[in-house]
């Protein structure tokens, strides 16, 4: 499985014959300034958390030009269908569905937070409720993109069934859990082989470091990975 962050929790996955960006907030991402051309090139499916605006980023743009499956919340998928994406592309779910995405599943599973879209004006758009996403590979790891969320203790039935290898963790703080907490929920709910920090570093209200979530997880048989912005790598 090849990984790469784009900053915040903007992630693109090689795996299992599909090519997947996740959260794709890049052309506002303080992080990254490549645009989202690069990024999207060859993706197969889009798969978004929640609809903040950092989340759901360029997702509607990203999906016109490639045709990519959109993978989401009902809500979410009926808002992007309603400014032009095309219908037959897309593959909506709720908390406790698993979708057939064509090489891989995903799973839509609790987070704690919230999901409305900001429209010029300071419109709020509701886009129901915030998910994190299990995918599954027949052939490679389980990654598990908590998207934005708090501690909770049913984290541990995330665990027991899906046992997802990889974790992508949000630590910033603020809009999440900090890393303190995060470190906690890793080792106290999850199996994780490899755990990645996400949700950070961007914006300057939250943290901007990895350190205490790096700090936490000391001693853990999970592996961390504080991964470069843009530069792929492999799990």
């Amino acid at each position: 499985m090849k990984l790469t962050w784009y900053g915040h929790s903007a992630f693109r996955v090689e795996a299992g014959g599909a090519t997947i960006l996740i959260d794709p907030f890049l052309t506002d991402n303080p992080s990254w300034d490549g645009g989202w051309e690069g990024p999207a090139e060859g993706v197969t499916h889009v798969l978004i958390t929640h609809g903040h605006n950092d989340h759901l980023g360029d997702a509607l743009p990203i999906l016109k030009k490639t045709g990519a499956m959109l993978v989401s919340s009902f809500e979410i998928y009926e808002y992007l269908v309603g400014q032009g994406v095309d219908e037959s592309k897309v593959n909506p779910g709720n908390h406790g569905g698993t979708v057939d995405c064509g090489g891989f599943t995903t799973t839509f599973v609790n987070a704690i937070h919230s999901s409305s879209f900001s429209r010029e004006g300071g419109i709020n758009v509701f886009l129901g409720n915030p998910t994190g996403l299990v995918l599954h590979f027949p052939d490679d790891k389980t990654l598990y993109h908590m998207g934005d969320t708090d501690i909770f203790s049913d984290m541990a039935l995330i665990n027991e069934l899906h046992q997802p290898a990889v974790g992508i963790v949000p630590i910033g703080d603020r809009f999440t859990m900090g890393g303190a907490v995060a470190a906690l929920a890793c080792r106290r709910f999850f199996d994780f082989e490899t755990v990645i920090p996400a949700h950070y570093a961007s914006f300057g209200i939250i943290d901007q470091t990895a350190d205490k979530f790096v700090a936490g997880m000391e001693g853990a048989s999970a592996k961390v990975l504080t991964p470069k912005i843009g530069e792929p790598f492999e799990v």
